[in-house]
């Protein structure tokens, strides 16, 4: 049976999920499933959830006169259709939650990490070039110590690095820039050679690599052969 405290808390993981909550309730929320196997199964569900209605549910395009009557000069006329499909959605959620299947997931949560960190404020905790300011900053922060490098002359710059919490385990998520679009490398401990290699989900590309005994997820909305230039750069010796 789910305590009291998980009940709530499970209400703040589906805020996070939607990336409503501000940096402070985000890290509760980070901490509480650290040590509760039960919430990060949940959060690992509904990830998977919503990458699933974003990909599948089916779209169509509204009638003429019915956005004839959302003008510009009424928004307020909005706001009970966006609270009602806000509702609808959590919802949704809450009736599916119990039946998606367990496994495969971690694709879904990995990308979904890289959207909610895109929001303003999440992307990096600490900001900086340089690879000798980034690498021990992660010093005491993680159990391990991810490998930092730049690569700014191959068009990749290093640009900062976080903690971040993803499906149950906490990972260190490098920072990079191509152009305007940003790279998020996740790197913790541990191999898993079952999970795909490489996909998209939601418009992201991703690609997964174990490299020294860590494993590695580099995630961006740049096509897939760019992502790969900077696999492949990174996997260098």
């Amino acid at each position: 049976m789910t305590s009291d405290g998980c009940e709530e808390m499970q209400l703040l993981v589906q805020a996070d999920v939607d990336g409503e909550l501000q940096p402070a309730e985000a890290a509760r929320v980070g901490a509480h499933l650290m040590h509760c196997a039960e919430c990060a199964q949940v959060q690992t569900r509904l990830l998977a959830l919503s990458t699933r209605l974003r990909q599948d549910a089916p779209r169509y395009a509204a009638p003429a006169a019915l956005r004839a009557r959302f003008v510009p000069k009424r928004p307020s006329c909005r706001v009970p259709a966006l609270a009602f499909g806000a509702g609808f959605a959590i919802a949704a959620c809450l009736a599916l939650v119990m039946v998606l299947p367990r496994g495969g997931a971690l694709p879904d949560a990995v990308v979904f990490a890289h959207i909610r960190a895109l929001q303003p404020g999440h992307l990096m905790d600490v900001v900086s070039t340089d690879q000798h300011t980034v690498k021990p900053w992660f010093d005491g922060k993680l159990p391990f110590a991810p490998p930092v490098k730049d690569f700014q002359a191959e068009g990749f710059p290093l640009v900062g690095g976080r903690v971040d919490y993803l499906a149950g385990r906490t990972a260190a998520a490098l920072v990079y820039r191509s152009r305007q679009h940003v790279i998020d490398l996740f790197a913790w401990p541990g191999v898993d050679s079952r999970l795909p290699s490489s996909g998209a989900r939601a418009g992201y590309n991703f690609q997964r690599w174990s490299q020294d005994g860590m494993s590695f997820w580099a995630v961006s909305d740049l096509n897939a052969g760019e992502l790969g230039d900077f696999v492949r750069d990174f996997r260098k010796p």
